[in-house]
């Protein structure tokens, strides 16, 4: 698969897993998600404030998500810098204020612990990759912002990873519960793999580009 058929797909997942989710809980009745009707069916269950955080943490993440692509996938030439700097800007306070909040989610994670530790860790991780990459841009080293923007939205894109396993892994399992916990962690892990042997490959070619051009 090509990389612009790779880069299309990524486009439409995004925007699919995003445009799900504002119709869900935008216009429809939340109570009727998935995730939101199983939590009601637990007595002890309180739906307040749990389904406001949840909402916070939607509509960021949803920011994030369909901004990722275009930061990543198109070239920031002389006239878009001031738009690259400013959907910058909202793609980073997104995940900020997304992380926050998925602290208090993850305690609450369905699942238990193990989804919770699952959830938090792609929390910390999340957070961590795009402070670096933020870190990385005011020090003027562009390749690395880049390096460690593409594992950001690697992580960012759990939120699409996650609503395409989450099903057959319920149905495998025959439990919603346990496919939450084994979600929790298949949702990002594998997509920071891909990344990681994405990075390198890239890293390998800027290698032998520059032995080509170094002069013998």
């Amino acid at each position: 698969m090509g990389n612009k058929m790779i880069r299309g797909l990524v486009f439409i997942l995004a925007f699919a897993i995003a445009g799900y989710a504002i119709v869900q809980y935008g216009f429809l009745n939340a109570s009727n998600a998935g995730l939101v009707s199983f939590k009601l069916q637990k007595p002890n269950f309180e739906l307040e404030p749990w389904i406001y955080v949840l909402y916070i943490h939607i509509f960021t993440a949803i920011f994030a998500l369909i901004i990722g692509p275009f930061q990543l996938f198109i070239t920031p030439t002389n006239a878009r810098k001031r738009w690259h700097r400013l959907f910058g800007y909202v793609y980073v306070f997104s995940i900020i204020v997304s992380g926050i909040v998925n602290v208090y989610l993850s305690i609450f994670a369905t699942g238990g612990w193990i989804a919770g530790l699952g959830f938090m860790s792609l929390d910390v991780l999340w957070v961590g990759t795009t402070l670096i990459a933020v870190r990385k841009i005011i020090a003027k080293d562009i390749q690395a912002h880049k390096t460690w923007m593409l594992r950001s939205y690697a992580l960012t894109f759990s939120a699409v990873t996650l609503r395409i396993l989450l099903a057959p892994l319920a149905i495998l399992l025959g439990d919603f519960e346990a496919a939450f916990r084994v979600v929790a962690w298949l949702c990002w892990i594998p997509n920071l793999l891909v990344i990681e042997a994405v990075i390198y490959r890239m890293r390998l070619r800027r290698e032998q580009g520059f032995t080509t051009a170094t002069p013998k």
